[in-house]
């Protein structure tokens, strides 16, 4: 087989890529390592950055995102007594969407369908070739049948774990991490949501969450120790401790219910230099991985991916100048958007080894959010993303 681009990995970047460049008359193939039920399956974030939503609606996709999604035009940080209200909108002219990962997927993978795009699910022993020469092609399984791609570009989309990032010589790639030591618990409920916007709650017991999916679909979040199981946690005792870390005007709200989803996440900094190593390019959790305090995993890789398009797509009409200059591009916005999800990390958990002096300091930093636009309009401008 013969195809233009090679996408490694079938999860939203990757799907995204795909329907971009094929709108562009490039021919792109997605391989997926997992089963189309079982992509679908993952639950994820679901707060979008406007930059995200005019991709989506270019790719051909964003009409059920415009009838179903919900605009939130700021959100709730209460902490050290203090609760401020973030006004997106009056602070950047600009505002997010909350909207499902999971919807997102299948809302691609219905184009994809539509417009006949070749992707291969149950992609075994996938294998990079060449990709620091003329040449690169990618080998894999499928059903017990051995393929070879012959490509111009692969597109690493396949993740933290996948093979792209790991086909990078040692020597070449650089590589940052920071592990919190925390994760968080998550559960799923067929709840109202406590508050028409999404609220960050730190308290001395933990952070918390409470977001949202729609109007009887709730989201709602716990810091935990990484050695807590989820059988550590029923359903009441969540609903309990979710009520012990919110105001108590808040908790008095709080809508409980039976969890249809429940998962503990640990939560990782990460960063991988480079993102190209010749016709290599890496795009999403493949290069960066952030804690989702900041709400930009899935905002970070929809950057990598407007980037990288935009980068094909010159380079077929004859001008490679922004492939060259792809990595340096998309790391600028990865750093940034890392510094700000560490931020948000750092005011707003509890890190039980740093004592009393770090709890004096976050209180500090809320009471100055409180008390000033230029912080809150800082704060907003992260949050609803900056520019690509």
């Amino acid at each position: 087989m013969r195809h233009q681009v090679c996408i490694i990995g079938g999860g939203p970047s990757g799907l995204l890529l795909s329907l971009l460049l094929r709108r562009a008359g490039i021919d792109a193939i997605v391989l997926e390592q997992r089963t189309r039920d079982y992509v679908l399956a993952r639950i994820r974030a679901g707060v979008l950055e406007q930059g995200l939503c005019d991709l989506l609606h270019e790719a051909g996709v964003g009409k059920r995102l415009d009838a179903e999604g919900f605009v939130h035009d700021g959100t709730l940080i209460t902490a050290h007594g203090q609760t401020v209200h973030i006004d997106f909108k009056a602070l950047t002219g600009s505002a997010v969407t909350i909207y499902g990962q999971t919807e997102v997927t299948r809302d691609l993978y219905d184009e994809l369908d539509r417009t006949s795009a070749p992707i291969f699910h149950e992609a075994e022993g996938v294998e990079i070739h060449g990709a620091d020469g003329d040449a690169p092609y990618v080998t894999f399984t499928h059903h017990g049948v051995s393929h070879r791609i012959d490509c111009d570009y692969i597109a690493g989309c396949d993740g933290f774990h996948g093979v792209s990032r790991r086909t990078i010589p040692e020597g070449t790639r650089r590589e940052y991490e920071h592990v919190y030591p925390f994760g968080w618990l998550g559960i799923l409920s067929e709840t109202k949501p406590l508050h028409d916007e999404l609220v960050y709650a730190g308290s001395d017991r933990g952070f918390a969450l409470c977001s949202m999916r729609h109007t009887h679909l709730s989201r709602h979040y716990l810091q935990v120790p990484l050695t807590d199981e989820v059988e550590d946690w029923s359903d009441d005792a969540f609903w309990d401790e979710l009520r012990r870390r919110l105001p108590q005007e808040l908790a008095d709200t709080l809508e409980t219910g039976p969890s249809i989803e429940k998962s503990i996440a640990p939560l990782r900094s990460f960063i991988s230099e480079p993102m190209r190593w010749g016709r290599l390019f890496l795009a999403g959790d493949a290069a960066h991985i952030v804690p989702p305090t900041g709400a930009k995993g899935l905002n970070l890789a929809a950057s990598d991916v407007y980037y990288l398009s935009r980068a094909l797509i010159a380079r077929y009409a004859g001008d490679a100048g922004l492939l060259e200059t792809y990595s340096a591009t998309a790391l600028a916005r990865v750093w940034k958007a890392s510094r700000f999800s560490w931020s948000m990390t750092r005011m707003l958990h509890n890190f039980p080894t740093e004592g009393d002096f770090l709890r004096r300091m976050q209180g500090a930093e809320i009471e100055y959010l409180a008390g000033s636009k230029a912080a809150q309009t800082a704060l907003a401008e992260n949050y609803v993303g900056l520019p690509y």
